[in-house]
């Protein structure tokens, strides 16, 4: 089976994307979620459609609907794939608050759980607990805004 669509797959997650130029590209996009559908019900790897969803990019974007097995998948502005919140104008103000967030978090859990509050211990504890919240995939949501940058 062939797809005119690029797919990518992590684990259990699969995503499907086209850029929409013409009525075609709409089509062929339908068309391969429809194949995938029935490539899922072959190999009994059935997709959960209420957790599927279509994220239309960019600006002056024509927000078609799109079906899985008969039901009308739900547009959405925004959402989290395997730990990285995106948005559809791609601006990363979700992830780099979120990011924070996690990251205070466990700060919080440093100070109340850690009686040694040497120099050494601390900067351990950062770099093994906090720092990875800080860092994970910031090669893809890097911020550049100042906002973000001095909120990380």
């Amino acid at each position: 089976m062939s797809f005119g669509c690029n797919i990518l797959k992590f684990a259990d997650d699969t995503k499907v994307y086209q850029e929409i130029k013409s009525p075609q590209d709409v089509a062929r996009l339908q068309e391969d979620l429809a194949n995938l559908a029935a490539w899922s019900n072959d190999w009994q790897m059935l997709f959960s459609v209420e957790k599927c969803k279509v994220m239309h990019m960019g600006y002056n974007n024509t927000c078609h609907r799109y079906c899985l097995n008969g039901s009308v998948l739900e547009s959405v502005s925004e959402e989290k794939g395997l730990g990285v919140h995106i948005s559809n104008d791609l601006k990363w103000e979700k992830q780099c608050s979120q990011a924070v967030a996690e990251a205070n978090k466990v700060l919080g859990l440093i100070k109340r759980n850690f009686a040694d509050r040497s120099k050494e211990t601390i900067i351990l504890l950062y770099k093994c607990l906090v720092k990875p919240h800080l860092e994970y995939c910031c090669p893809i949501w890097n911020p550049h805004y100042i906002k973000n940058i001095k909120l990380v």
